[in-house]
């Protein structure tokens, strides 16, 4: 039985790993087939920022993980080394073709992405801009990790925002009240 578990763990590590490169430079390849992962949510003008005012244009933010990572999460609550999230911006619409109410994704707005690789240091930030293939690697003094390490609901992730999720964290004893 535990060379069955350790084989099925090294197996998901391995998996998991091939997720996404790094260039020599350091930057992080976006993985093509990104939208073919785990869709998290999806969630319409969202801003953290508390003096933000009305977008009457609000971008969609749509959040993908890697398969492994999700399965991994559904069985423990925790996110395994070489975890890969993305957020994908776009913009939204209304009146479009036959729609004369409501939003639709339109263009890509930006891309960013959440990484958890123990050795570059942790959970790590990379945006891509004009929708690049190679992701820049946002600063440790970011708002970003901050913002993460106060309100993530587990492991430094928006978890609270994840539907799909939070009865796996709130089940394996992961998952943190933000109040939010």
């Amino acid at each position: 039985m535990r060379k069955v578990l350790v084989l099925t763990l090294l197996c998901s590590s391995l998996a998991v790993a091939q997720q996404y490169t790094y260039t020599k430079e350091g930057e992080l390849m976006l993985p093509k087939d990104y939208r073919k992962w785990v869709f998290l949510s999806s969630g319409l003008g969202m801003t953290y920022n508390q003096n933000a005012t009305p977008n009457g244009n609000p971008p969609f933010e749509n959040v993908f993980v890697n398969p492994v990572a999700y399965l991994w999460f559904i069985k423990t609550g925790t996110w395994p080394d070489k975890t890969i999230m993305i957020l994908e911006a776009r913009a939204s619409e209304s009146r479009i073709s036959i729609n004369k109410d409501g939003r639709v994704q339109t263009n890509l707005v930006a891309i960013e992405v959440h990484v958890k690789d123990s050795a570059r240091g942790g959970w790590a930030f990379y945006g891509f801009h004009n929708g690049g293939e190679r992701g820049t690697l946002f600063p440790k003094t970011a708002d970003c990790y901050s913002c993460h390490e106060q309100n993530g609901a587990t492991d430094t992730t928006f978890v609270q925002f994840y539907p799909t999720l939070i009865e796996a964290a709130k089940k394996n004893g992961t998952y943190k009240d933000t109040g939010h």
